[in-house]
């Protein structure tokens, strides 16, 4: 495997010649193909190369915006498939994020004992610093109104799991890493919405309510269904069966509501009460597949292993998606979008660490939150904007920061694990 990389890696610097010499004589007939054949290429020999090895996922991001930017109209229908359809964004951002919960755990949330006051900083930091610095770049840029919110959208989410393995990377405070991630996720249902409401307000209509029901089932529900799993891998036998009750309950609750339920309460109940409905079915289906789940495990229980696998394909998709939705925008605001993105991340990571320190906290804990504050929840964006039916425009601010984070998150992840603090223990 690793000479078929080498192999691959040689063969992209020739596409890549291909390509110089396509754009020298002005041949899109040449260019084109031969910059699709040097990204994917590139991408597979990564691997090969030790200083790029961790760069892998990036390089697959970058071949999703390079292929969409040059054959648009490949990915926005496949058939009578149109990629954009709010629901198959739904299933496919709730994948991601199950994906997420997969290597959560209800443990998690213990650390909070430990880690309290890091917790609250990194929380404030996280759902301060992002949004109003958003909110500052979208005035100094001057953006449409659309592409702003989208700014301030991936600015109010919470922070992904990129942040974990960041920390992991570093050699930083991985259990306040993991705890901030999961309590910022719990808020985001709340956080995000009412934050939108306040700084975007003015650029897009911002229906709280609507918009927290869509995180909960973006969110909450499939992180739910993997602490389903998480539980069922350490329950008591007795737990296990109460387990296995709610699910079959769970399950004739979802077949009547298919059957004549659904029909009777749409009749009969407010919008507001349907939407709860609503969530509530999905909160019955995320128990139902988080025990179908544990059961797959059982047979099969490397299945954990693969599962982030689907996660990335689902950044991949969604990158795709919305840099061939967008491309008219990308071309228009492209680098003013990547400069903004770079300094967003940025600030993200130096207020972040700063605050900390300032508020009390030690170096590893301060650069952890450096983190969890710097890198957003590319993918929870993505979702909303879809949802919205915004997907070309809300959604290009994460299409262009999501990159960008991994990269700089991996650069000073290493910078700081060649430089690891060695007066001060952390837990």
């Amino acid at each position: 495997m690793k000479l078929f990389r080498k192999i691959c890696l040689g063969v992209s610097i020739m596409a890549f010649i291909c390509l110089l010499a396509g754009i020298i004589g002005n041949s899109p007939v040449v260019w084109q193909p031969a910059a699709v054949t040097t990204a994917i290429l590139f991408a597979i020999g990564a691997g090969s190369v030790v200083f790029l090895h961790n760069y892998q996922y990036t390089a697959w991001i970058i071949v999703a915006v390079v292929v969409a930017m040059i054959y648009p109209h490949a990915f926005i229908k496949w058939g009578p498939v149109d990629l954009r359809n709010k629901w198959l964004i739904l299933v496919i951002v709730q994948m991601v994020m199950f994906g997420m919960g997969i290597q959560m755990s209800i443990r998690d949330f213990s650390g909070l004992a430990s880690t309290g006051k890091g917790v609250l900083i990194g929380l404030a930091c996280h759902f301060s610093v992002m949004p109003l610095m958003g909110l500052l770049l979208t005035k100094i840029f001057h953006f449409e109104p659309e592409i702003a919110a989208g700014i301030i959208l991936i600015g109010s989410c919470s922070s992904g799991l990129a942040s974990n393995v960041m920390v992991y990377l570093s050699r930083a405070n991985l259990v306040l890493s993991v705890t901030v991630t999961a309590m910022a996720t719990l808020a985001a249902p709340f956080l995000t919405p009412l934050l939108m409401r306040l700084l975007a307000g003015t650029l897009i209509e911002v229906k709280f309510v609507n918009m927290m029901m869509e995180i909960i089932k973006i969110v909450i529900v499939p992180i739910g269904a993997a602490f389903v799993h998480d539980f069922l891998k350490h329950a008591s036998p007795k737990g296990k069966k109460n387990t296995v009750v709610i699910a079959v309950c769970c399950i004739v609750w979802l077949v009547c509501q298919a059957l004549f339920l659904w029909d009777i309460q749409a009749a009969h109940l407010p919008d507001a009460a349907l939407q709860s409905a609503t969530v509530f079915n999905f909160l019955t289906g995320a128990f139902v597949v988080g025990a179908a789940y544990h059961l797959l495990y059982l047979k099969a229980s490397k299945v954990d292993e693969y599962i982030p696998y689907l996660s990335m394909f689902g950044i991949v998709y969604f990158t795709t998606v919305t840099t061939a939705a967008g491309r008219d925008n990308l071309l228009n605001v492209g680098l003013l979008l990547f400069l903004a993105s770079v300094i967003h991340n940025g600030a993200g990571y130096f207020f972040g660490y700063w605050l900390s320190r300032i508020f009390g906290l030690d170096k590893n804990s301060a650069r952890t939150i450096a983190f969890e504050v710097g890198l957003q929840n590319g993918g929870m964006a993505s979702g909303l904007a879809g949802t919205m039916g915004k997907l070309a425009t809300v959604g290009l601010a994460a299409a262009v920061f999501s990159p960008w984070m991994n990269i700089s998150g991996s650069i000073l992840a290493n910078y700081w694990r060649k430089r690891r603090v060695q007066d001060e223990k952390t837990p």
